[in-house]
C-alpha cells in the first residue's frame, strides 16, 4: 500500500472577510478526508478577513486550521512563497493552493485526490479553460483573451497550456526544494513566471479542469499592464531561457517572515 501524503491545504487571503468563511465552509468531510493542515495566510489585509478567520477558528476547533499573517505585504506571490517554505520545513509531500476569494471550488479537485493523479506530475494546475471547466461571471472577452495568451504561452513552454495561474493548483513539494522561486515576482505575475519555471527545468505539468465563478469579489488585476506584463515576460523567456534563473522582484526581500496568530 502506498504511504498516505502529507498534505498542506494553503489559502492565501487579501481584504476577502466576506469570502474567507464560504471557503472555509467548502471544507467538508469528503474533502478533508486528503488534508492534513489548512494554513490560511492573510497578507495584511485592511479588512476584517483576520478577524473571520480567527472566530471560525474558535467555532470550528475540530478543523486543523492555522491562522499567520505574513511580516509585511508581500502580495500574492510573497504569501505563496511564505507558505512553500512552511511546507518545506513541515515536511509536507505536498501543496494545494485555493484561493481564499471563493472563486475557485476544492471540490474540483477530489477525482485528483481521489484517483491520486497527482503522485504522477509534479504540479496539477486548475485550468479555468478546458473543454471541461465552468465559468460563471466571466465575460467572452476574458475569456477569448486568456485563451490566446494560453495559446502564446504554450509555444514558449512546449506544451498544451489552459491556464496562465487560477487560483488552484497542486504542487509536489519535493519542486519546491532549491527554493528557486523566492526570486520570483511578489505580484500576481507569480504564477506565471512558475509556469515557464515548470518548463526550463523539466517539470511534469498535468491541467485539470475546474470551475470558476466572480459574484462578489473584488479583482486586484489591472487588465491592461497586466496583460503587457504577461507578454512581455513570455517574449523575455524565450529570447533567454536562463534569464528564469534571475531576479525577478523589484524590491528583494531577504527573508519572507511570518507569525501565527493564536
Amino acid at each position: 500500500m502506498n504511504k498516505v501524503p502529507g498534505i498542506l491545504l494553503f489559502i492565501p487571503a487579501y481584504n476577502c472577510e466576506k469570502q474567507i468563511v464560504r471557503v472555509l465552509d467548502s471544507l467538508d468531510e469528503k474533502v478533508m478526508a486528503y488534508i492534513s493542515e489548512v494554513i490560511v495566510v492573510n497578507n495584511r489585509s485592511t479588512d476584517g478577513t483576520e478577524e473571520a478567520v480567527k472566530e471560525y477558528q474558535r467555532t470550528h476547533t475540530y478543523l486543523p486550521l492555522k491562522l499567520l499573517r505574513n511580516g509585511d505585504n508581500y502580495g500574492l506571490g510573497g504569501s505563496h512563497k511564505v507558505a512553500f517554505s512552511y511546507a518545506l520545513k513541515h515536511k509536507f509531500d505536498y501543496i494545494i493552493v485555493l484561493h481564499g476569494d471563493d472563486q475557485g471550488d476544492i471540490h474540483d479537485f477530489l477525482p485528483v485526490l481521489k484517483k491520486e493523479i497527482y503522485r504522477g506530475y509534479d504540479c496539477v494546475l486548475g485550468a479555468r479553460f478546458m473543454l471541461q471547466s465552468r465559468l460563471e461571471g466571466y465575460s467572452l472577452f476574458r475569456t477569448v483573451g486568456n485563451i490566446v495568451y494560453n495559446f502564446l504561452y504554450a509555444i514558449g513552454v512546449k506544451q498544451r497550456v489552459f491556464d496562465l495561474g487560477s487560483g488552484l493548483n497542486m504542487y509536489d513539494v519535493k519542486m519546491l526544494r532549491d527554493k528557486y522561486y523566492l526570486r520570483f515576482p511578489d505580484n500576481l505575475m507569480f504564477n506565471c513566471t512558475m509556469l515557464l519555471a515548470s518548463s526550463y527545468y523539466n517539470q511534469t505539468i498535468r491541467f485539470f479542469p475546474i470551475s470558476w465563478r466572480e459574484t462578489d469579489q473584488v479583482s486586484n488585476v489591472k487588465m491592461a499592464s497586466q496583460s503587457l506584463k504577461t507578454l512581455e515576460l513570455l517574449f523575455n523567456y524565450i529570447d533567454m531561457p536562463t534569464s528564469i534563473r534571475g531576479e525577478y522582484r523589484e524590491v528583494a526581500i531577504s527573508k519572507y517572515e511570518y507569525e501565527e496568530v493564536n
